[in-house]
């Protein structure tokens, strides 16, 4: 029996010898489909791995995410043989897969063009038809070093010299050998469906002084149905993708005199920004929070006092001022933590729920700066709590309710939210970190609603609720953050006295429910592809006369709709109408209010509506009342 360990594998307890391989475990099982790899401890392994221990195996089929995981990680492989094979000399980087695809980094003294890639895709269709098998290998450190060597790959030898053990992990097929731990499908053959889709630059290991290296990115899938849904959705992403929208609609620029990743909101953008504000403000008001202020910049030694200084990298070099270091501030929290110090607080005053749209500014490598979406200068909707333990639970569910309020307001009514637990390396007593974690998963199953847990990805300090929103799309963002904190309220010595008369630790709560509004506008952009619903539109009305006879009618109409505070202009150019409505159109206004000399002599309006078309006559004060009501009641319709 001590030669026997126990497998738990498909529903079935299986007793088996040490040394056993898995792909003969499952010969024995009646299966409906063949399985790609298995997933182990959650680690993923080939079918040939060898088992020396009991353990549960997890089996791994194509219509699963870790299916697809390994036909990426293995059409990265494919990718790269056909560039060595194209591109002789090619020095080769690491190929993993990511999200929604993989890519490959290689150096080379030419940079990949479009027609490039062209020659890479069909090459790779030639291997696949080839089927040639992919095999895994086990080699000694010194002979796989040889062999790199040997083959012109200084990358890959520097990476067996540093993370190769006494054996090393290679995969071969045909002519390729790559130095990887896997695990990859059996055959090139199984690859079928993919798509080469760009290039960027990119660092070899991250680091901007080191070398520049070319990024290949592609896709793949099992279905040929699946790949299609991608690209079309890839062709939709770009069609919304923000950068482009933002200009087009004159929302915000980027401007490199100015710098990197820091945002101009021009006008129209700015009365999107005061909208998103307004309403933020006023449902935290209406929630029992209170509006602070905080500085730009403070001393040195508060981020010290922090910990910010030893552990955020993400800080701009501190500035002198008076012979004493400052610091810009990357985040809120210390500045409201000294407003709670600034007095001795009490169990009444409890809880003390503080919200500040303050704008912070993290050094952000120009790698990875991205529009809106990541940025150098942004405003956070940030909050801070401090509560009893007692009023834990309330609080935190208190936090999600009005985030689902506000993120379905805006139109976001799908997320994904997960539960991230505590890690390995933790501040703070145990109980406290069990209490808060319950906390926070109670309140979800409170309210009902579908959650991950996350084990051990909870920040030191504490756990946390992550909640994702999904775009039109379907698209995943990450947005509101509900993060509890047992380092600062320790590091600052946050006191308040109990109903006991002895002073107590108040619970902290870091909460953002929108991330950044630069973020968040960005998303927004792409989410309705700039046809905003007419709360948020920043021209709502566009009142279009079809001569200049009607100029007057038309300005008598628009000072009509401004009493009201309906956001509206007039276009007075001399163009034909069938061009003015093209251009608002273009300009994504929902109501095109057209006025001729039928319309001056009765008094009414011809009202066309953006993405819907032409809806004919309608009486002045009616359409007013219309979009008075879909303005107060923050519709995302246009007609009701």
């Amino acid at each position: 029996m001590e030669n026997l360990i126990r497998i738990e594998i498909n529903d079935s307890s299986l007793l088996v010898k040490k040394g056993t391989k898995v792909s003969e475990i499952i010969t024995k099982l009646n299966l409906d489909g063949k399985p790609l790899g298995v997933k182990i401890n959650g680690e993923l392994y080939d079918l040939d791995f060898v088992l020396n221990d009991s353990v549960k195996i997890d089996l791994i089929f194509p219509d699963s995410e870790d299916g697809l995981e390994i036909l990426r990680h293995s059409t990265a492989h494919l990718m790269a043989q056909a560039v060595l094979q194209l591109f002789p000399g090619t020095k080769t980087g690491i190929g993993p897969p990511v999200e929604n695809g993989f890519y490959y980094d290689f150096y080379r003294d030419k940079p990949f063009t479009p027609e490039d890639l062209e020659k890479i895709e069909k090459r790779m269709r030639k291997l696949s038809k080839e089927d040639i098998p992919i095999k895994k290998i086990i080699l000694s450190k010194k002979e796989a070093i040889e062999i790199f060597r040997e083959k012109g790959q200084d990358l890959k030898v520097e990476l067996i010299e540093e993370k190769g053990g006494d054996e090393v992990t290679c995969y071969q097929q045909g002519d390729f050998i790559d130095f990887c731990l896997g695990p990859h499908l059996t055959s090139t053959s199984q690859i079928k469906y993919f798509k080469i889709l760009s290039s960027s630059g990119a660092y070899w290991r991250g680091d901007e002084k080191g070398l520049r290296l070319q990024r290949i990115y592609g896709t793949a899938f099992f279905k040929k149905e699946d790949l299609d849904n991608y690209l079309h959705s890839i062709e939709e992403a770009k069609k919304r993708d923000h950068r482009k929208l933002g200009p087009e609609l004159d929302l915000f620029s980027i401007n490199e005199e100015i710098g990197a990743g820091l945002i101009l909101w021009h006008p129209k953008g700015a009365i999107i920004r005061k909208l998103i504000e307004d309403f933020w403000k006023e449902e935290h008001l209406k929630n029992g929070y209170e509006l602070v202020y905080t500085p730009h910049i403070a001393r040195l030694d508060l981020w010290r006092q922090s910990g910010h200084t030893q552990f955020y990298e993400a800080m701009y070099p501190p500035m002198k001022i008076d012979e004493v270091e400052y610091e810009i501030k990357p985040m809120n929290c210390p500045f409201h933590i000294m407003i709670y110090k600034s007095r001795q607080r009490s169990y009444r005053d409890l809880p003390l729920r503080w919200a500040e749209l303050g704008t912070v500014y993290r050094f952000e490598r120009s790698g990875v700066l991205h529009g809106l979406l990541r940025v150098r200068g942004f405003t956070q909707d940030d909050a801070h709590i401090f509560c009893s333990s007692e009023q834990l639970g309330s609080e935190i569910t208190n936090v999600i309710k009005l985030t689902l309020k506000i993120l379905k307001t805006f139109g976001f009514k799908e997320y994904e939210i997960y539960l991230s637990t505590r890690p390995e390396k933790f501040v703070g007593d145990l109980k406290d970190w069990e209490k808060a974690t319950n906390a926070l998963e109670n309140s979800l199953k409170k309210m009902e609603l579908n959650y991950k847990i996350d084990p051990g990805e909870g920040v030191f300090y504490g756990p946390k609720i992550d909640i994702k929103i999904k775009d039109a799309l379907g698209r995943a963002w990450q947005c509101t953050t509900i993060q509890l904190d047992f380092n600062l309220p320790s590091r600052f010595n946050l006191t308040f006295i109990g109903k006991d008369g002895a002073l107590h630790r108040p619970f902290m709560i870091h909460r953002a429910i929108l991330g950044s509004l630069e973020r968040f506008f960005g998303i927004l952009i792409e989410h309705y592809k700039g046809n905003f619903p007419v709360w948020l539109a920043p021209i709502q009305v566009i009142i279009l006369p079809i001569t200049e006879k009607t100029n007057d009618y038309a300005l008598k109409i628009e000072d009509s709709l401004k009493k009201y505070g309906i956001r509206c202009e007039t276009d007075l150019r001399n163009e034909k109408i069938s061009y003015k409505i093209r251009d608002a159109e273009k300009n994504k206004i929902p109501y095109m209010v057209i006025v001729g000399e039928r319309e001056k002599k009765e008094g009414n309006i011809s009202l066309r509506v953006h993405t819907i078309g032409d809806k004919g006559k309608m009486e002045l004060e009616k359409f007013i009342e219309m979009v008075i009501n879909l303005d107060k009641n923050k519709s995302l319709e246009y007609i009701i």
